[in-house]
């Protein structure tokens, strides 16, 4: 199947870095969310985003212009009949992301594939509530879209390999180096990346080092750009607790035990960045 026009729902971070990545790609979009200010909003920071491109001498203005052109923002789910990808990626939330699919499924012909950019929930568990369970996938994109190589596929039990080829064909085509992983808690990047931000808390609280000193080590000896404390403060030490949770309970494994550190940081309000103040102020 060639994807000519891909459908997202949700106009947020992840939507409309979605949307910017398949536009600038020269593929067509329908960018959908339940507010008319929330689209405006997705659809503006399309714009400033390539607008910093133009100014980085990556784009230029006709360029710009032209990706803009292919996007078009709506209130209206039934924009999105002509896609052939449809593309959910509203907040992280299993009864939400249902409703979303069982309003997808009314609507779309049975053709389309619909794939869901979740970064914790079951794929298999989403695609059971369609009725097109061997066209669905799941389909991670990392933030910020436009920067981040990496898409993971991920195949439920029930995902077709048409299905499968035909998005690993679009994510190549927007530039993205695709990863095919099977349904897991946590995938395979946030299965290794969690657990690793929640052992370098037991270090912190065991008092081996410094958060300064934990996060050189890693930047230092293992080359990542930034250390897994800073790194938990960006993401938030809340997302970092509640995908710890998921792992402890859907594994039934001591080794995911959040650490004691971590969630009483949580429980005082020091979530990182978005707070002012985690393992770090700001």
């Amino acid at each position: 199947m060639s994807i000519q026009t891909v459908g997202i729902i949700g106009a947020g971070t992840m939507g409309n870095g979605i949307a910017q990545a398949c536009a600038v790609s020269g593929i067509d979009v329908v960018m959908v969310d339940v507010a008319e200010a929330a689209v405006q909003k997705g659809l503006a920071t399309v714009a400033g985003s390539l607008d910093r491109l133009i100014k980085k001498e990556k784009m230029t203005a006709a360029e710009k212009d032209a990706a803009l052109a292919r996007i078009k923002g709506s209130t209206d789910y039934g924009d999105l009949q002509g896609a052939q990808l449809v593309i959910e990626a509203a907040t992280e939330n299993l009864e939400l992301k249902i409703r979303i699919l069982r309003q997808l499924d009314a609507l779309l012909a049975p053709e389309v594939i619909v794939a869901s950019n979740t970064s914790s929930i079951s794929i298999t568990q989403l695609a059971a509530v369609t009725n097109r369970a061997e066209r669905f996938i799941g389909m991670h994109f990392f933030n910020p879209v436009p920067m981040m190589a990496l898409v993971e596929i991920i195949r439920g039990l029930q995902t077709g390999d048409a299905t499968h080829d035909a998005v690993k064909a679009l994510a190549e085509r927007l530039g993205k180096t695709p990863i095919t992983v099977k349904n897991a808690p946590g995938f395979v990047v946030n299965r290794i990346l969690v657990p690793m931000i929640n052992e370098a808390f037991f270090v912190l609280a065991e008092g081996l080092a410094t958060p300064e000193d934990i996060d050189a080590g890693m930047k230092l000896g293992c080359n990542h750009p930034i250390g897994p404390l800073a790194l938990a403060d960006l993401v938030g030490l809340d997302v970092c607790l509640a995908v710890m949770n998921v792992y402890f309970t859907e594994f039934a494994d001591s080794k995911y035990r959040p650490c004691p550190l971590l969630k009483e940081m949580v429980a005082a309000g020091r979530l990182g960045r978005k707070t002012g103040r985690g393992v770090y102020t700001y």
